[in-house]
């Protein structure tokens, strides 16, 4: 038995490494892999998988959001509107949340349900990431359009939705974050809508993160026996990153999330 739960101690830094070697790659599958990781392969409760990778999501991020500010890869104007967004909507959801009662079967269907979602989604953004862009720039040519006029509102309730849907299931930030970006600011160049997007994160999952906490929903030794591999495992897939062709990784990613995400809906 002592076995055991030794070999369990050092999975979960193990399964943390692999995933930050996944992210320093490819930018993306944080929340997207940890999450179902956390579900299907260690049981744990899906509140409890969200909530813990949230927070774990914020400390890991808020490396990244220096990194890129230190390089001036960060709008922080568009960060701006999209946390005015969805720092609001983070915590009303978690209201939300706890007047479901967060050990409901309704509430765990709910969260289920909407991980599945969120993970298909996220893989759809990564295959179509660059044909969503290439539309975009060619839609931006045409200028004075309703779009341009309301560039900032729509940015905000783009927040909302994102923070809806992270609070809910963890997922969302990376991904559909950079596709949402692409969409709406389609002249800014890739490293600018990354270390927007990166940046925006940080507030959004930690202020998701304190209200599952508040809820009672992250377990702290499982955060920390996932960070102690996730940060290594980062700044090992980054350096590595330049060497692996990433469209061989993400399509393998998005494979992987389109199944997994099928696994959670149906």
């Amino acid at each position: 038995m002592h076995g055991m739960e030794l070999l369990v101690n050092w999975i979960y830094p193990i399964s943390g490494f692999v995933v930050g070697l996944i992210v320093g790659l490819t930018g993306v599958g944080g929340g997207s892999l940890m999450t179902p990781l956390l579900v299907l392969a260690f049981g744990v409760a899906p509140a409890t998988a969200v909530g813990t990778d949230l927070l774990y999501a914020a400390i890991t991020k808020a490396g990244g959001s220096i990194a890129h500010a230190r390089h001036g890869t960060v709008q922080w104007r568009i960060v701006g509107l999209l946390a005015a967004g969805s720092v609001p909507a983070a915590v009303v959801t978690t209201f939300v949340l706890s007047v479901l009662g967060m050990s409901s079967a309704m509430l765990r269907s709910v969260l289920t349900t909407t991980l599945g979602i969120a993970l298909l989604l996220t893989a759809a953004a990564i295959i179509f990431r660059r044909s969503v862009q290439a539309l975009a720039q060619r839609q931006a040519r045409q200028r004075g359009g309703w779009r341009e006029k309301h560039l900032s509102t729509i940015t905000i309730v783009v927040g909302a939705l994102i923070g809806i849907l992270v609070t809910i299931s963890s997922v969302g930030a990376g991904a559909l974050g950079t596709v949402a970006l692409f969409f709406l600011y389609p002249r800014l160049e890739t490293r600018h809508i990354v270390g927007t997007d990166i940046a925006h994160a940080v507030p959004l999952t930690l202020v998701a993160g304190l209200g599952h906490a508040f809820l009672g929903t992250v377990d702290y030794v499982l955060l920390g026996s996932l960070l102690i591999g996730s940060l290594p495992g980062i700044w090992i897939g980054s350096h590595l990153s330049a060497r692996l062709p990433e469209r061989y990784v993400r399509t393998a990613l998005a494979t992987i999330l389109l199944v997994v995400g099928g696994k959670f809906v149906y």
